[in-house]
């Protein structure tokens, strides 16, 4: 007998649930943003049909949230001896995946252990950016000494909304609830479970959809505020006031239309942390008050400081800072030989903060303006002066290996010239054997030589040695050579 109820019990539930994945509608409201945490009762105490009419309530329930980030995210954490978390709030970003999930959920049984599932939610419900709620499903049997773990939940801004059936314990769950309790707490018969779902569906949304007041940008003199819309011009306006935390002026005050969504504070100062306040004024109903802080950033422009590196004969690096791609349009870096050089000039993207000046003249000097065009409209713009060196240094010539002794030896003769004006010395680099008789990955030697040196003997080289002598001048490396010295073969000059 026991057998056929639950089989009657799957099958009226399989049919539940077919009806409605059918009704699931293509466009869902996007009304909201928040986290809903659903913890479902799956102790012993709750009969399987019971349990079914809670997941099939709260599938109903949340049938018409956009899911996902920026909507509202929903997870489902099962009471029983241990707590189990069937799928957490950033699974499902669809009302086709969260359905098929509800369906396949499977109770517990066990103990009814609500304590450590509340302090799991307390972990899964630490978002600080979004409204929470806390959608608590049970019999109210045995729900233990939940004050204090509901307190820690309540104080990290969790709303605590409770659904019972009429064999619970009602005075504990008075306590637990977030008031007011006439929308947040729901004491039915489970088969009459259905008549609370639009009351405490509009509890959820005058929750999570309390238009989130948040900051979409700063400078150092403005920021703009935007948040989400629930009113329209003909039901109602906003009153918003901001002043810095510091209260040194009166407040600013503005009253804005029902139909706006986002708006500019400006005439700020600069590193300065402020406070606005943003009411929803309406004669069909109250609204929360809404607040955010903010700190304006610091009253440095781009660009404030140039660099020059890699200068050579013909080209220069140029980069500057800070790099502030939320309020710079683009950048211009205009060079030209000084005093009456004709002036080029490079336009780069918001987001580059170097760029390397090429086919300059030799032995110049140039004036090189790097300008940022604000988002405000407004350019700023700073310059530095760089020089080329005069000439192109001389280059190494006449690099030559002789091999010494034996045709299997590892030893060389390295012999070169080079122009001796302005002559400062010579590098000297080969490859070494680290290991006789290992070729894999030789190590790099180098040396420096004075200026009357034109020759060097090299010992133990790798059976392939790279083999590269440089010249040094005042005005920096000239043009070495290089050679492959084959130790095992022959050589290759």
């Amino acid at each position: 007998m026991k057998d056929f109820l639950h089989r009657l019990v799957f099958l009226w539930v399989t049919l539940e649930w077919s009806d409605l994945q059918v009704t699931v509608p293509d466009a869902v409201s996007n009304c909201c943003e928040g986290d809903i945490l659903i913890l479902l009762d799956s102790s012993g105490s709750v009969a399987n049909y019971e349990f079914s009419q809670f997941l099939l309530f709260a599938a109903m329930l949340l049938k018409p949230f956009s899911l996902g980030p920026g909507h509202v995210r929903v997870g489902l954490l099962q009471v029983g001896t241990e707590p189990h978390l069937d799928f957490s709030l950033d699974v499902h970003s669809n009302q086709k995946s969260l359905q098929k999930a509800m369906q396949h959920v499977s109770q517990l049984q066990g103990d009814t252990n609500n304590v450590a599932a509340i302090l799991v939610a307390q972990r899964l419900l630490s978002n600080q950016q979004v409204p929470k709620v806390l959608l608590w499903l049970t019999d109210g049997v045995q729900p233990g000494d939940v004050n204090n773990a509901i307190s820690e939940l309540k104080a990290q801004g969790v709303s605590v909304l409770i659904v019972s059936t009429v064999h619970g314990n009602f005075q504990v769950l008075q306590q637990a609830a977030t008031p007011p309790l006439e929308s947040h707490l729901y004491s039915v018969d489970i088969d009459n479970i259905d008549i609370i779902t639009q009351d405490l569906r509009e509890a959820i949304i005058k929750i999570i959809g309390a238009e989130r007041l948040r900051v979409a940008s700063r400078t150092s003199h403005s920021a703009v505020l935007q948040w989400r819309p629930v009113l329209t011009a003909r039901s109602g306006h906003y009153e918003l006031w901001y002043n810095s935390i510091r209260r040194i002026k009166p407040d600013v005050r503005r009253t804005l239309s029902g139909d706006t969504s986002r708006m500019e504070l400006t005439k700020l100062e600069p590193e300065t942390t402020y406070t606005a306040f943003l009411r929803p004024e309406s004669n069909q109903g109250l609204f929360n008050t809404l607040s955010v802080n903010f700190t304006t950033l610091p009253d440095v422009l781009s660009p404030a400081e140039i660099y020059l590196s890699d200068t050579g004969p013909r080209q220069i690096l140029v980069s500057w800072g800070p790099l502030q791609p939320a309020l710079v349009q683009r950048y211009t870096v205009e060079y030209g030989i000084i005093p009456s050089g004709s002036v080029h000039s490079v336009n780069l993207p918001n987001s580059q903060n170097s760029t390397l000046l090429k086919n300059l003249e030799l032995g110049s000097q140039y004036l090189v303006t790097v300008s940022a065009l604000h988002v405000d409209g407004k350019e700023r713009a700073m310059s530095v002066r760089a020089c080329t060196q005069e000439a192109l240094l001389p280059a190494l010539v006449g690099l030559q290996l002789t091999p010494l002794g034996q045709q299997h030896v590892e030893e060389v003769e390295v012999t070169w010239r080079a122009k001796e004006d302005g002559l400062q010395g010579y590098w000297v680099s080969w490859e070494s054997q680290r290991n006789r008789g290992s070729t894999s990955n030789p190590p790099i030697t180098s040396v420096y030589l004075p200026p009357h040196t034109n020759s060097k003997r090299l010992s133990h080289l790798a059976p392939i040695s790279r083999v590269c002598v440089s010249p040094i001048y005042n005005g920096g490396r000239g043009k070495g050579i290089c050679c492959t010295a084959k130790t095992h073969n022959n050589w290759i000059s």
